[in-house]
């Protein structure tokens, strides 16, 4: 219990990694390998109950909505009650996410699910990235960023092998009981840090959720996105590239499965190589971001996205799959800690939860349709229509990041003033 009650003695600003943060990652680590368990396999789950290729599509397309309104509201309550706390809430209605599919009879019953799931991570991921933030010094924060996704990354190696072994020699039931077990480990070691927080911190004042307070909090992040700054060209490539994502990547395990001819272990591994390939790629890339550019780490990972979409479409064999998830993998982890960085650097300190959610929510807003147009491309033209679509806006949105995602002293004036303004939104 001692160890427990000295985790918030450290500086906080004084160390890459605060002893709070080591605790926070260990439960985002459990938390996530349960997520990719149940994500990973849920396509086929939904297959093995009775749906079809459009089904699935549809599926995914309504289940986007909900999550356009709470990812924003999600980041208001992490701004006003605290990060841990939002998180621990979160984790709390998590828990009906991963038990309930366990019992459902129908592959129906997974829109309430999905709904469940959606408040968890409404809740959960605009903290996420407002934590790490509040936790680092602003000179090595993509360094951190780097240091976290590379922790975080561990449950792309761990679960979704684990979710297909188990899924392919005892059922997907058993496979979900698992994943079960380890969130309920995750919302304790959640729910106990939110309390020691909370207790250890008990003289600092706590906001309470009100309508005012969200109004000022949507003003002032709305007022920054359309200020024609990094921020809103972020949304802009962001969103467009959402669009073509979502239109194949739903889809991805069912296209392994069906057209590639993969097994469900061989699915869950070629996730692992992704994992494995950012985990070594997303350290160095934040000390690249940092030293160099974020722009520059931004830009080479789309870049190397289109690279490994192209090859996934044309290769026949695992070991060629294999190939594309690692090129995959360096990819997403050259762009993810400088893109985390940037946008912690554009945001006003106190409201970055509630802009963690609205690119979450705008992402959602613009991509709301496409995996069900992702399904109608496959049926109507082939199965590899969504992915080469995919793959070209994967490459276009280069230009943007490259000439766009750049800060300035208008950028970094816009957050400061924000940040410092109490009564009103940004001009």
């Amino acid at each position: 219990m001692e160890t427990i009650k000295s985790i918030n003695q450290t500086d906080t600003k004084q160390r890459m990694l605060s002893n709070t943060l080591i605790v926070f990652m260990v439960a985002m680590v459990l938390a996530n390998i349960a997520s990719e368990m149940y994500i990973t396999m849920l396509p086929l789950y939904m297959r093995y109950l009775g749906a079809d290729v459009a089904q699935i599509g549809m599926f995914f397309t309504i289940s986007q909505i909900i999550p356009l309104v709470l990812q924003v509201l999600g980041g208001w309550v992490s701004d006003t009650i605290g990060r841990l706390r939002s998180v621990a809430l979160g984790s709390l209605i998590g828990l009906g996410t991963f038990i309930s599919p366990i019992f459902i009879p129908t592959w129906q019953w997974l829109y309430l699910t999905e709904s469940l799931n959606a408040m968890t991570r409404s809740l959960v991921g605009p903290s996420f990235g407002a934590f790490i933030a509040e936790e680092t010094s602003e000179e090595y924060r993509s360094r951190v960023y780097g240091i976290t996704d590379t922790i975080y990354t561990v449950v792309t190696v761990i679960g979704p092998p684990l979710a297909g072994w188990l899924a392919d020699t005892y059922g997907f039931r058993v496979m979900l009981a698992v994943a079960a077990a380890i969130y309920v480990c995750a919302t304790i070691i959640r729910v106990i840090l939110a309390r020691i927080t909370a207790t250890q911190h008990s003289e600092i004042k706590q906001e309470r959720l009100s309508l005012k307070s969200l109004k000022f909090n949507f003003k002032t992040i709305y007022g920054l996105a359309v200020a024609g700054g990094v921020l809103t060209w972020l949304l802009l490539t962001d969103g467009v590239r959402d669009i073509a994502f979502s239109l194949s990547f739903r889809l991805m395990p069912v296209y392994l499965e069906d057209i590639a001819g993969l097994n469900l272990q061989q699915i869950g591994w070629l996730t692992s190589f992704f994992g494995i390939a950012m985990m070594v790629t997303t350290i160095p890339a934040g000390w690249f971001a940092d030293k160099f550019s974020e722009r520059a780490a931004i830009a080479l990972g789309f870049v190397l996205e289109f690279v490994a979409l192209v090859l996934m479409i044309n290769v026949e064999t695992f070991i060629g799959f294999v190939v594309a998830w690692v090129i995959f993998g360096v990819g997403v982890g050259l762009l993810s800690p400088a893109y985390q960085s940037l946008l912690s650097k554009v945001l006003p300190e106190k409201l970055l939860g509630t802009g963690f959610g609205l690119i979450h929510a705008s992402l959602g807003i613009f991509s709301l349709p496409a995996p069900a147009i992702g399904s109608f491309l496959w049926k109507s033209i082939s199965p590899q229509a969504p992915f080469y679509i995919t793959a070209i806006f994967a490459l276009i949105t280069v230009i943007p990041a490259w000439l766009k995602f750049k800060l300035n002293a208008h950028d970094l004036e816009r957050a400061a003033r924000a940040n410092g303004n109490d009564q009103g939104g940004v001009d």
